[in-house]
């Protein structure tokens, strides 16, 4: 068994990449829920939205987000009417808002909720959201104000200065029933392209997590989010000047050198080999950028060849 720890849009991509070349019910993927919400009275989770969507074929490529043929009449109308409409859910989008927040409020876990809408959807890959509890990732902005993720990163285009991430509720969430497990047991713990703040660091901050995928240090292989200094899509090179300073796959290293042993960089970072090298992670250079499902394919090939 494979684990993919995952955000959105780049670890759906290679996760697309990585179905191709193994067998899909040999994949199980650990999904972000920090930037899950409720919006008119509906159970949104993003992260695994866009996972799903993708793995059943049918997500929408010209937005990166949604499904493919989607339309807007909705939230059209509920503009016109002077509701909240700037976190636009299409028309087919929202059926599966309104399967989930069905099914949670018939009192389903989202671990049970997830697995019905993938199942429904012919999903091949098993997803695990990476705890049933609410967990929400906060984002504090230059001039003091503290935003849901999804304001910050849809509102206001995260276009914001950030000084400070925290995630609401880690506290006193725990791991979803099967995560530990699967960590625990997998041949090999693959850490998705996905953005290191707010995408895998709510996801590790679920108790137990972090701690299980450094036990497994030496079957972990980390994909760097960032090339050439920049992210391929959002705010993760942004947050990480703001944070660390810095936003290079040196960067990266420095943050996941206790998790994995190695990390897979991009040849345009070919260069800084050495220096990750000396941050305490194995560097592999090969091409990271996911422009077509074959590339994709060709990264999970790169990564499982260094799996040991």
């Amino acid at each position: 068994m494979l684990v993919t720890l995952c955000g959105g849009v780049g670890a759906a991509k290679f996760l697309q990449g990585l179905v191709a070349v193994v067998d899909p019910p040999s994949v199980t993927a650990i999904v972000n829920t920090g930037d899950d919400l409720v919006l008119h009275g509906l159970m949104i989770s993003p992260d695994l939205d866009t996972v799903t969507y993708t793995l059943a074929g049918i997500n929408n490529t010209e937005t990166g987000w949604g499904i493919v043929g989607e339309t807007w009449r909705t939230m059209e109308r509920l503009g016109q009417l002077g509701g909240a409409s700037w976190f636009s859910l299409g028309d087919l989008d929202l059926a599966t808002h309104l399967f989930r927040t069905e099914l949670r409020r018939g009192g389903a876990t989202l671990t049970a909720a997830t697995a019905a809408l993938t199942a429904a959807l012919d999903v091949p890959v098993r997803l695990l959201p990476v705890t049933d509890d609410p967990i929400a990732t906060k984002v504090t902005v230059a001039d003091g104000r503290v935003l849901d993720f999804q304001e910050y990163f849809v509102k206001h285009r995260h276009a914001l200065p950030v000084t400070a991430v925290h995630v609401e509720g880690l506290d006193v969430a725990h791991p979803g029933p099967q995560v530990l497990k699967v960590l625990g047991e997998a041949r090999g713990i693959i850490i998705a392209p996905s953005n290191p703040v707010v995408s895998l660091g709510p996801l590790l901050g679920v108790a137990g997590v972090t701690e299980a995928v450094i036990a497994r240090r030496d079957h972990t292989v980390a994909i760097s989010p960032i090339v050439g200094g920049a992210a391929i899509k959002g705010p993760a090179a942004d947050m990480l000047q703001a944070l660390d300073g810095s936003s290079s796959v040196v960067t990266i290293a420095e943050r996941y050198r206790t998790l994995a042993s190695t990390l897979v960089i991009d040849t345009a970072d070919a260069h800084l080999a050495g220096a990750v090298g000396e941050a305490g992670m194995v560097p592999v250079v090969t091409n990271t950028i996911m422009e077509t499902p074959a590339a994709a394919a060709d990264l999970a090939r790169a990564v499982l060849a260094v799996l040991p």
